[in-house]
């Protein structure tokens, strides 16, 4: 049936009927051309089922598509309320028809059914909804929406407490269902290097890569279609007179010959971070199902590195917002566009299109180009221009301009829908009439899409012609173009796309041939936008117009929020939760902060917008692991001189990197093995493999402030040359690291951090520098592994080192204890720092990485007839035990700070602030009752100290006994022939030759507290 498109009278007490609400039966529809293709050959048949009902497709089909092709128009349910939803949208904006894809090992929640393509056998169910979507138990809780408003259980889940509410919550909370089994399917990960990535693969992207391209320029176009051509396949275009998708087409083929190009279709780019590094997540094999995975990847994560960048991404279609604007069949105008001319789907037969601007009348056009007659074209403006209403009137649209729809009518799906006069400003008189129908196609205007742009660190600001926020301007090397810049009709894409390219070619030193001629195009000739909007309906109750369909935030939810004074915008979208979880604001955001602003009367670049964080898109667990599961979540790191070791009989540990722990001989077992490695050591010479230690550059002009800031004690006094002992505190003075920092020239240090700790000790090194001091001039690099180094360690190991070649004085004059020399040993470049953990006179040798293995051997050889020989992790223990070192993390606990290991007057000295320093002067840190860093011995020598066992303050406690500490190290000392330890023990300085209790699994050991230096306390044998 055709509406009549004339004025009609009305009054406010009768509601005229224009065509009678009829209840919908859907049933699979018929399909009509797709705009551009040839019709033979016939797409093949794919068969789904979705909620366990077999259904059939199409090829090329989204699942969305199918499912619309197949009359199913409830999908899911809404996450609060759980109202009915329907297919909205057709790409990254859809809110509703998130899915459970397939089962078992290929499991996967919260899928966009817009965004997964048709494979045959695709298993996919409704979420949130029991048993299904159509029929979902929880559909009551729509009855009692009026009694959970936004943020209801911050009020009403007090009393008791939320323990009481959380076994009620927990079960039904959440949308799809996370994986029971391991997850079957494989990823990885890649890194890449180019000139220009271009990120979107529409008509601007694809004009920006290829005249990019010509010039010669390394290009990486990125779409997260799976196919490129961005809005060119959905709309009834024609380039240099050809369809759209031809001339796509043709693009597509000349960049695919182009060797410096490439291409990276299904690929969400979902981060941009400093330095123009970008991550991107690729779906590989996600079209092929379970079956056609096997053996094969199914994602990869791209981390791009690229001299500059174009954003093509294209801008988000808004809903109107009007009293129950969530029912399903209401969909955004461009999705219906793409589902008739993409996939050849008509998803309703009467359809209402409601707008406030030009675009959505191209809707009503392709509509009616396909068959579709009752068609009504509702327009809130006051005045539409003479083309648009002759096109209308020449194909028999009904046309309504200044009218708005007050309300829907049906329940489970729209009937007909409610129209009033519109008076301006969302404003409707009382007067209503119905007209009857099965779909509305909806616009409010476009959002470009500047996620990235934000993350890059870009500005806005708000274009009123356009009703929109674009991109000002960025510090990084980017570009926005197209529709997310605000430029909407196709020649300006295009243009824009290939003066970007160009722009890009000439800021990097490419040259261009010839200036590329901008295509002719054919576009529905009401291309502008000409909005007028309205962000709610004031007419209509307010808690029937959504603003987030998938979380259920209503335009009543954001009053509420500014009613309680919330005034920021992360205030309010964390109290309405709107624009949160997978939907992340896409359809929601713009409309929400629209309202604020009009509710709070501010601008809406004063309200401002909520922090677009990475990623924009979901990306699956998965491809941030790649292949990092199992064994290789943290892989074995393996030792330069690792066959040498084994072939020593070494007895391998994993400490991060796969370490010696002892070297047994015959059939010595670990404590045999580790007593004469000790004395083999303090007698004579050892060897240790130490190239696991620590080792970050840090290097500029600014290097010593830097460090200065950073470690306890005063580094930028430190001579080129030398080396001291450093301690490091987190922003609690709790200590975190230490190791010896070495001064290599004046703008130069050498950090060894311990092994552990040294990935930790870097980033946060680099988080300082980047995040808190940017302005001082600093670079730092982790050099760990690109050092081997071999430890000599013991009264003569000067004497071994003599015997090599080497432009190196290794005298105790020349070269004493805590510092360092760089030069040549044994015909390659070296460093060498002469530092002791062992407390023996100690040379760490260190050379490149590949000659850490030569270095080993050759060292053993020419050791030989000194006695040299090899010692492990639990050696090393020992000795430094002896020593009474501390090791932080062993030694100390969460709590620990440098004044409880005796560092006070090295901080007072320090007159300048660090980490942590102020932490250090609360009351608390230096309060007495501390647990202190002291050295134990047992009374009885022979009976070993209990690592773990703590001190107690009877010899008989009574259960539950307060602890007042800890062993935190123990041996059996070789050199002094009796049981030794560390710990940490309330008040220890003070307590020495005090004998305190330990109990550890049921037994009371009595030890003395005594210094933490029970071998040669004086240092005497570290300077022979």
């Amino acid at each position: 049936m055709c509406l009549p498109s004339t004025p009609f009278r009305e009054t406010a007490s009768v509601a005229r009927v224009v065509s009678e609400p009829q209840e919908v039966s859907m049933k699979p529809l018929e399909r009509v051309p797709v705009f551009g293709r040839p019709a033979n050959p016939p797409r093949r048949k794919v068969a789904f089922s979705f909620d366990g009902k077999p259904h059939e497709g199409l090829e090329g089909d989204t699942l969305a598509a199918a499912l619309l092709a197949n009359g199913i128009d409830i999908v899911g349910r809404s996450f609060k309320l759980h109202r009915p939803r329907g297919i909205m949208g057709s790409g990254v904006e859809e809110p509703n028809a998130l899915v459970q894809l397939e089962s078992g090992s290929f499991d996967e929640p919260n899928v966009r059914a817009t965004m997964m393509p048709l494979y045959p056998g695709l298993q996919a169910a409704s979420q949130n909804a029991w048993p299904n979507a159509c029929n979902d138990a929880l559909g009551v809780m729509d009855r009692f929406a009026s009694l959970l408003p936004a943020s209801f259980y911050y009020k009403s889940m007090m009393w008791p407490n939320w323990r009481f509410y959380e076994r009620f919550v927990r079960p039904i909370a959440g949308l799809g269902k996370a994986p029971k089994l391991p997850d079957a399917q494989k990823y990885q990960k890649r890194n890449v290097h180019g000139d220009l990535l271009v990120v979107g693969g529409g008509p601007a992207g694809l004009g920006a890569a290829l005249a990019a391209g010509r010039a010669g320029l390394r290009v990486i176009l990125t779409d997260d279609q799976e196919k490129f051509g961005g809005g060119l396949l959905a709309e009834r275009f024609s380039v240099d007179d050809v369809p759209g998708v031809q001339w796509v087409e043709e693009a597509v083929a000349l960049l695919e010959q182009m060797p410096n190009v490439q291409l990276l279709p299904r690929t969400n780019v979902s981060g941009y971070y400093e330095n123009n590094f970008l991550v991107a997540a690729q779906r590989v094999g996600n079209h092929l199902g379970p079956n056609g995975q096997q053996g094969r990847l199914r994602e990869r994560l791209w981390r791009i590195r690229a001299r500059s960048v174009v954003l093509a991404t294209g801008a988000i279609e808004r809903p109107l917002v009007f009293a129950n604007n969530d029912r399903p069949g209401i969909m955004l105008a461009s999705a219906v566009r793409r589902y008739v001319n993409q996939f050849g789907v008509v998803p309703g037969s009467r359809v209402v299109i409601a707008t406030n601007n030009d675009d959505a009348y191209r809707t009503a056009i392709d509509l009616h180009s396909v068959g579709v007659k009752a068609i009504c074209v509702v327009d809130t403006r006051a005045k539409v221009g003479d083309e648009l209403r002759g096109d209308l009137k020449a194909r028999g649209i009904s046309h309504y301009v200044g009218y708005g729809i007050r309300d829907v009518v049906g329940k489970r799906r729209v009937k007909a829908v409610e129209l009033s006069r519109h008076l301006g400003d969302g404003n409707l008189a009382d007067a209503t009439m119905t007209v009857g129908c099965d779909l509305v196609a909806m616009s409010s205007g476009w959002t470009p899409t500047i996620h990235l742009f934000s993350q890059a660190g870009g500005s806005l600001e708000y274009k009123d012609a356009l009703a929109c926020l674009v991109p000002l301007s960025c510090s990084q090397s980017v570009r926005v173009i197209g529709a997310a810049n605000g430029d909407f009709s196709l020649p300006e894409c295009i243009e824009a796309g290939i003066k970007a390219g160009e722009a890009a070619s000439e800021q990097l030193g490419a040259a261009l041939a010839v200036r590329a001629q901008v295509p002719k195009t054919h576009a529905a000739e009401h291309e502008s936008l000409r909005i007028e909007p309205f962000w709610f309906t004031k007419s209509a109750p307010t808690d029937k117009q959504w603003l987030d369909f998938q979380y259920d935030v209503k335009v009543s939810d954001v009053e509420l929020a500014m009613r309680e004074n919330f005034r920021s915008v992360e205030h309010v979208k964390r109290y309405t939760t709107g624009g949160m979880s997978v939907d992340q604001g896409k359809s929601s955001n713009f409309n929400i902060l629209a309202v604020m602003a009009e509710l709070s009367a501010r601008p809406i670049i004063e309200v401002g917008t909520t922090r677009f964080r990475p990623p924009y898109q979901p990306v699956t667990l998965g491809a941030f692991a790649g292949s990092t599961v199992g064994e290789l979540y943290a892989p074995w790191q393996t030792l330069h001189a690792a066959s040498s070791h084994a072939a020593a009989q070494a007895r391998f540990g994993d400490y991060g990197w796969r370490r010696p722990e002892y070297y047994p001989q015959g059939d010595e077992d670990v404590m045999a093995a580790t007593r004469r490695e000790v004395l083999a050591v303090r007698s004579g010479v050892g060897m240790f493999d130490g190239s696991p230690l620590g080792k970050i550059e840090v290097k500029g002009p600014d290097a010593a402030t830097f460090l200065n800031r950073v470690y306890v004690n005063n580094l930028a006094s430190l001579k080129a040359g030398s080396a001291r002992y450093a301690m490091l505190t987190n922003e609690n003075g709790v200590l975190i690291d230490d190791g010896v920092v070495v001064r290599l020239a004046e703008d130069h240090y050498l950090v060894h951090a311990t092994s552990a700790a040294v990935g930790r000790v870097f980033l946060l090194l680099e988080e300082y520098l980047q995040c808190e001091w940017p302005d001082l001039l600093v670079h730092i690099n982790n050099v760990t592994s690109q050092w081997a180094n071999v430890t000599l360690s013991g009264p003569k190991a000067r004497l071994v080192l003599q015997q090599f070649e080497s432009d190196i004085d290794f005298s105790a004059e020349r070269f004493p204890h805590m510092h360092f020399r760089s030069g040549t040993f044994a015909g390659v470049p070296v460093r060498i720092l002469r530092a002791s953990f062992t407390g023996e006179v100690t040379y760490e040798i260190s050379v490149g990485s590949r000659y850490g293995r030569s270095l080993w051997d050759r060292i053993a050889k020419v050791g030989e007839p000194f006695g040299i020989a090899p010692y492990g992790i639990e050696a090393l223990e020992v000795m430094r035990t002896e020593k009474g070192y501390l090791h932080v993390g062993a030694d100390t606990d969460g709590n620990s700070n440098p004044l409880d290991i005796g560092w006070s007057k090295i901080i007072e000295k320090k007159t300048n602030d660090f980490i942590g320093r102020r932490s250090l002067q609360r009351p608390a840190d230096k309060a007495s009752g501390r647990l202190e860093f002291v050295g134990l011995e047992s009374v009885d020598p022979k009976v070993p100290l209990p690592v773990g066992g703590h001190f107690v303050d009877a010899a008989s406690p009574k259960a539950p006994a307060p602890s007042a500490g800890y062993v935190t190290s123990a041996c059996l000392s070789p050199m002094l022939n009796k049981a030794i330890g560390l710990g940490i023990l309330r008040n220890g300085a003070s307590r020495l030759g005090e004998v305190v209790n330990i109990y550890a699994q049921g037994r009371m050991i009595a030890a003395r507290v005594v210094p933490t230096a029970h071998f040669d306390p004086k240092g005497e044998r570290l300077n022979g």
